[in-house]
Order: C-alpha cells, then sequence, then structure tokens
C-alpha cells in the first residue's frame, strides 16, 4: 500500500479494498504467462527458461533464453496454442508440496530464485499442461483469460528474448484499433479488408 494522505504508526488500524476489476486483469496476464511459457517450450524446445516477467493490469511481459529471433509461424503457433488452452476452460489450482517433490513432478521453477522447504505450485489442467512454483493471482479456469495476444517479439540481449502481449479487455481493444486501422487503409485504397 501507499499512504498518499496523513501518516500511520505501528499499531494503527486500516480498511483496505481490492479494486477487483484491477485483480481480474492482473491474474489473467499471470496465468496467460504460464501458458505462454508452456506454448514456448513446446513450440521452441525444452532449452526455453523464464529469464524475467511483468505482469501488470494491461499487459504482460515474459523475457526467456533462445537464441533467434521468433518466426512469423512460431508467434502464430505459440498464441494458437495458449488461445486453444483458453477455451478448453481448463481448471487453474494450487497445490502445497515438499520442494523435492514438486521438482520430481516436473513443476518448473524460476532459474535463480531461492525456495523453502514446502513451495506452491500453481497447475493448469487436469492432469497439468502447465505447473510452475508460483505465489502469485490467478484466474479459477482458463476461460476467464479470454483472447491472448501477442504484441512484440524482441531481442533484449544475447541468447535473451522477450514477448509482449495482452489479455482480456487489453488484448479485445488492441484488435480493434488494429482493425480499424486496417479499415481506414483499405478505404483510402478503395479496398476491402477481406483476404482473397
Amino acid at each position: 500500500g501507499r499512504v498518499t494522505e496523513g501518516s500511520l504508526t505501528v499499531g494503527d488500524e486500516v480498511e483496505t479494498e481490492v479494486d477487483v476489476e484491477r485483480r481480474r486483469d492482473i491474474a489473467r496476464n499471470h496465468t496467460a504467462t504460464h501458458l505462454l511459457q508452456s506454448a514456448l517450450r513446446q513450440v521452441l524446445g525444452k532449452h526455453v527458461e523464464q529469464r524475467g516477467s511483468l505482469v501488470a493490469p494491461d499487459q504482460l511481459r515474459f523475457d526467456f533464453s533462445h537464441l533467434a529471433a521468433m518466426t512469423e509461424k512460431e508467434l502464430k503457433e505459440v498464441q494458437h496454442r495458449v488461445n486453444e488452452r483458453i477455451r478448453q476452460n481448463l481448471k487453474v489450482y494450487a497445490e502445497e508440496m515438499p520442494y523435492k517433490k514438486a521438482v520430481e513432478e516436473g513443476a518448473i521453477a524460476l532459474f535463480d530464485e531461492k525456495y523453502g522447504e514446502t513451495v506452491r505450485v500453481l497447475k493448469i489442467g487436469e492432469p497439468p499442461v502447465s505447473a510452475e512454483l508460483c505465489g502469485g493471482t490467478h484466474v479459477g479456469f482458463t476461460a476467464e483469460i479470454l483472447l491472448f495476444q501477442i504484441i512484440t517479439e524482441t531481442s533484449i540481449g544475447a541468447g535473451l528474448r522477450r514477448i509482449e502481449a495482452a489479455t482480456g479487455r487489453e488484448a479485445l481493444s488492441f484488435l480493434e484499433r488494429h482493425t480499424s486501422a486496417l479499415e481506414r487503409i483499405a478505404q483510402s485504397l478503395s479496398s476491402s479488408t477481406e483476404a482473397a
């Protein structure tokens, strides 16, 4: 929290309120990062490892290890796989278990993170299509994400790539803006937006 007026001292009682819509947007983006990592590992290979991420209400950013820029075909395949998992409305749930057991069962842990003896494993699907050590907020079922849209894929250093994407309302807004732009271009060319 942040104090914007007055001051607080130890022992003061406070009342907090969660911005539900903001929390839902963050949860959509967070669960989508798990689906994205799973899809990247399926399309590009098991060498893909998370190297950082940002989960915000309006976007997600996922940094990962990979030596080459992704092709248009690979990007489309990853996006398709994530959206397919969303449409399947898979259950999203957490289980607490010993760290060693989680790793033995194939749960993905962050590359440089320190974990305690007991960890929270976030699983998607039964049987799981994704299992990662994670303490964040998530949706209850993948269909709550609504839609996943990759915005950019770029290099951020040697052997490191970054995908920026949106889900839910932001993904729909992105598509609406691009559709409008395409329609304006088609009109200026006295053409149609329909593919031949």
